[in-house]
């Protein structure tokens, strides 16, 4: 049980680190800088920190959820 409930807390965070993602590579090009990224488009919408933005952004999210979906179809 607690298992479960820590893939599924793993799993939401995984989907909000996605929804971030999404929204700072809709905004960034190459003559933006990460900075303004953040402080326009992305702090007003998430409320997270540069160093949170990060760790998003360094966090291979997609490899990560197919792991637990993996797992939580071994319990199906």
């Amino acid at each position: 049980m607690e298992n479960a409930r820590t893939q599924g807390i793993q799993r939401n965070k995984l989907l909000r680190y996605r929804a971030v993602l999404e929204t700072y590579l809709f905004y960034k090009t190459d003559d933006i800088p990460f900075t303004v990224v953040w402080r326009k488009y992305v702090y007003p919408k998430h409320f997270i920190s540069k160093g949170t933005l990060y760790n998003i952004i360094n966090t291979p999210i997609n490899k990560q959820l197919k792991e637990i979906d993996n797992q939580i179809s071994l319990f199906d």
